[in-house]
């Protein structure tokens, strides 16, 4: 008997009718034996219409009440989901965040989880309850309800599976696991059996959208493994020890075979700025990138170039074309501060991302990709790496060619 946490997002619990189909996976399980937490998302679609409304209501709105108000969704789904169980034999009951309760800061909107109170699961799963958890919500010190932000849900299972010390975490979707890229844009990627944790924060990060990177960490973290399969499988499947279909993410030594190259993933919407004739002194970058921390706006690749005899320099740094307007007025009205003699911002690019923990030991990774892009006239604008991954900024227009380009001369096909 193994103590499970399940996880289903938006779309497989979209209507009434894929919620009955919800609790039979879960039924599967408690008549396996099984001790189950179920932890689920709002019903497709639900989400945006309640964010719509918050802004149609008050566009600066408040976010403890905008919390208030989106964290609904989820609240509905859990009920409705308990009563499906009820109807199938279960024995099952809601959970809403704040009674279990799961304890976060004070970020309303994109808070983080800071502890969980278990007491009451592990009791409630020790006498053969299932306990369906609304996800993506929990409870701040101010007693106001906390979301966590997109993809909340996932940190939530990965968080409550911590927190119960369960065996492992179920994250059920709408496709059956993780792929070595996006098959909307590769038809020949191939689903991954397993894929490190590293493997995976990386990807997620990234621009794969499986998992959220939060959910990914905590897993690393306390060495929660954690399954990704389809909601849409029968629900009568064997379980994930048997022949279930997906992608086990685990730790990098319960993978036998390791690839050089893992995966390829991507980013669309970026943009670049680049500050030119930068004053090269200590303190610096600091004031531009503390200025820019400031307002929220996330920087990631960043490159500086060597400085003309120790005065002068080249910064460039990546944000998301959705801040760059706010980004380069921040940057024009500290100009003086940050001692730059002219700016340049474009948007309309990509990054596109090789993965791989195998790249640890492997030379020569980044020459194949540099030479493939070159042989199909891709310019790379900019490149950062680290142990297992590299990442290249290109033209948005060049996107889709890159990933089956790399996809294709790293033999992902193959997988």
């Amino acid at each position: 008997m193994a103590r499970i946490v399940m996880k289903f997002g938006g779309t497989s619990v979209a209507d009434i009718k894929l919620i009955r189909n919800v609790a039979r996976h879960v039924k599967r399980e408690t008549d396996a034996g099984h001790e189950v937490a179920v932890v689920v998302s709002a019903m497709a679609g639900t989400t945006n219409q309640l964010i719509a409304w918050t802004q149609e209501s008050a566009p600066l709105n408040d976010l403890r009440e905008y919390d208030a108000v989106i964290a609904s969704g989820e609240q509905v789904t859990a009920g409705l989901l308990a009563l499906a169980l009820q109807a199938e034999g279960v024995n099952a009951r809601s959970w809403m965040g704040w009674q279990i309760p799961i304890m976060t800061d004070d970020a309303h909107g994109s808070a983080r989880i800071t502890g969980i109170d278990n007491t009451g699961l592990i009791k409630a799963l020790k006498q053969g309850q299932v306990a369906v958890i609304a996800g993506f919500q929990g409870i701040a010190s101010s007693n106001r309800i906390a979301t966590l932000g997109r993809g909340g849900s996932d940190t939530s299972a990965v968080a409550i599976a911590a927190a119960v010390k369960a065996n492992r975490c179920d994250i059920y979707t709408d496709v059956d696991g993780v792929y070595t890229t996006d098959p909307r844009i590769e038809p020949k990627a191939r689903r991954l059996s397993k894929v490190a944790f590293e493997e995976m924060l990386e990807m997620a990060s990234l621009g794969a959208k499986v998992l959220q990177v939060r959910s990914v960490e905590l897993a690393m973290m306390h060495k929660i493994s954690t399954f990704v399969r389809s909601s849409f499988d029968t629900p009568e499947l064997p379980e994930i020890l048997k022949n279930a279909p997906g992608t086990l993410i685990c730790n990098e030594e319960e993978i036998v075979e390791q690839h050089i190259v893992t995966g390829i993933a991507f980013a669309k919407d970026e943009a670049q700025v680049s500050l030119r004739r930068l004053v090269d002194k200590p303190g610096i970058s600091a004031a531009i990138f503390s200025a820019l921390a400031e307002e929220n706006i996330n920087v990631d690749m960043i490159v500086q170039n060597v400085s003309e005899h120790g005065a002068k320099t080249d910064l460039t740094f990546t944000v998301p074309s959705s801040d760059l307007n706010k980004a380069v007025k921040i940057l024009e009205r500290n100009r003086e501060d940050m001692t730059f003699e002219s700016l340049q911002a474009e948007g309309g690019l990509s990054k596109v991302s090789i993965i791989g923990i195998g790249m640890r030991n492997h030379a020569g990774v980044a020459a194949v990709a540099f030479k493939a892009l070159a042989e199909k006239g891709i310019n790379i604008r900019a490149i950062t790496t680290s142990e297992i991954k590299i990442s290249i900024l290109i033209d948005s227009a060049y996107t889709e060619l890159a990933v089956r380009t790399l996809h294709s001369v790293y033999f992902l096909d193959k997988i």
